[in-house]
C-alpha cells in the first residue's frame, strides 16, 4: 500500500464500525438512485432486505448499531447525509422492541 492510499483510507475502530459505513454507503446510494439509475422494484427489495437483517439482531447488537449510527451522524459534515444517517434506527425498524 503507497502512501497516498493509506492517507485516503480512513481507519475504523472497529470491524463493526466499518462495515456500517459500508452499509451506510450503499443504502445512501440507493436512497439517492433516480429510476434511470436503479429500478424502484429492486431498490425497494434491498431497503426491505436490510431492514428485515436489522430486525434479526440482538437487543444488544441493534443498541450498538444505533449508537454507532449516532457517532457517525455527529461526526457527519453533509446536512442531508447527516439526516439520513439520524433517521436510520427509525427507517430500518432498529427502534422496534429495543429496551
Amino acid at each position: 500500500m503507497t502512501c497516498w492510499e493509506s492517507a485516503l483510507m480512513p481507519v475504523y475502530s472497529s470491524l463493526t464500525h466499518a462495515l456500517a459505513e459500508a452499509l451506510v454507503d450503499v443504502l445512501w446510494f440507493i436512497e439517492g438512485s433516480e429510476d434511470e439509475q436503479m429500478d424502484p422494484d429492486d431498490a425497494v427489495k434491498v431497503l426491505e432486505g436490510v431492514a428485515y437483517l436489522v430486525s434479526k439482531l440482538s437487543s444488544d447488537q441493534r443498541s450498538e448499531l444505533i449508537d454507532l449510527l449516532g457517532t457517525m451522524a455527529e461526526a457527519e459534515s453533509d446536512p442531508a447525509r447527516r439526516e439520513f444517517l439520524e433517521g436510520f434506527p427509525e427507517s430500518f425498524g432498529l427502534l422496534d422492541d429495543v429496551v
